[in-house]
């Protein structure tokens, strides 16, 4: 494997809201350690170019749109979505070899997604599924949390929710989460981990949600998909009522949608959205939910960068597994096995 690759190219990672690319302005982000500028084309769709001017590299998203074009403030030299240059001011002959980076990009359900691999392999149909964002059978809201931590920090956090009990006991956290049995299962892309909490009162989230007394059956079904997005089934239902069974007419139902992308080796971009399916059009508790799940994830926030710290100043001291890291190592050997793919020394050999 290459040790110096953190992270597999060749896949599609958030790079944005849609709402934030826009015709305005010229947005500025990194992915895989490869600075991006972003702009949204007049047909709708999303220009991807390398943040830097051919001629002396000052960021693009410095500059300003023309049409389908972007501008370099520095000398006004001007950059297509194909990342051609259309125009030199300072000269009629546009230099040939005056080119920039483009990289395929797609916008679909709210967010906007960019692949830093091999372009040849861009398909759209590997995007990951986010659909629940445009569902009119569901409701909510996101935003992104900035980390200073590795990305697969957040996937561990997010394969392993036993985390829950002792980081945010004032809100989700609940001890039968530790108490109950997990399964998990597999394949070449994705990991699944399901877990049942019966007849246990309700964690003080899900009793607001709920709106009813008595005790609860709880689920919490983690699916992971390579490299870095992970969906949450997670609920309650009034105990004995029918949730295991697949009848969910008694309780809540909740997705929460987690992308993850690398930035820098040590940054990460963690685009998360909570939808519910009862009380639809209700954007005051869409506002609420949303405020109150951020606080939630800065507890996470709080404990991978303090992981990230240590293991920035301990390299010689790694992570250990338990029982409860199946999931997560699972994941982690997905992820290694993509970045393996792309090795020097397999790619082109047909290994």
């Amino acid at each position: 494997m290459n040790q110096q690759l953190r992270f597999p190219l060749n896949a599609w990672y958030a790079i944005a809201w849609s709402h934030e690319v826009s015709a305005r302005s010229v947005l500025g982000r990194s992915v895989c350690n490869q600075k991006i500028a972003l702009w949204r084309k007049p047909d709708g769709g999303v220009a991807a170019l390398e943040d830097a001017c051919w001629h002396r590299r000052l960021p693009l998203s410095l500059g300003h749109i023309d049409g389908e074009q972007v501008v370099c403030r520095y000398h006004g030299l001007a950059f297509d979505s194909s990342g051609r240059c259309t125009r030199m001011p300072s000269q009629d002959k546009i230099s040939t070899a005056a080119k920039v980076r483009a990289f395929p990009a797609v916008d679909t359900h709210r967010l906007v997604w960019v692949w830093p691999g091999d372009a040849a392999l861009a398909d759209p149909l590997l995007v990951p599924d986010m659909h629940w964002n445009t569902d009119p059978e569901w409701e909510g809201d996101g935003e992104t949390l900035f980390a200073k931590c590795d990305y697969r920090l957040l996937v561990d956090n997010l394969m392993d929710l036993t985390h829950e009990t002792f980081v945010h006991v004032t809100s989700i956290g609940h001890s039968a989460i530790v108490k109950a049995s997990i399964t998990t299962s597999h394949d070449e892309r994705t990991v699944t981990s399901t877990r049942w909490m019966l007849d246990i009162d309700a964690p003080p989230f899900w009793r607001t949600q709920l709106g009813l007394p008595g005790n609860v059956d709880r689920w919490q079904n983690i699916r992971f998909e390579a490299p870095c997005t992970i969906v949450l089934d997670v609920g309650v239902a009034l105990a004995g009522t029918g949730a295991t069974e697949g009848d969910r007419s008694q309780g809540v139902t909740g997705r929460v949608l987690n992308t993850i992308t690398p930035e820098t080796d040590s940054t990460c971009m963690y685009f998360w959205s909570l939808l519910r399916s009862y009380r639809l059009r209700d954007q005051s508790l869409t506002n609420s939910l949303r405020v109150a799940n951020a606080k939630i994830f800065e507890e996470d926030r709080v404990v991978v960068e303090a992981q990230q710290r240590f293991l920035e100043a301990n390299p010689a001291q790694s992570i250990n597994n338990l029982n409860i890291d199946a999931g997560s190592m699972r994941a982690r050997r997905i992820i290694d096995r993509m970045i393996a793919d792309e090795s020097p020394s397999n790619v082109g050999s047909g290994a």
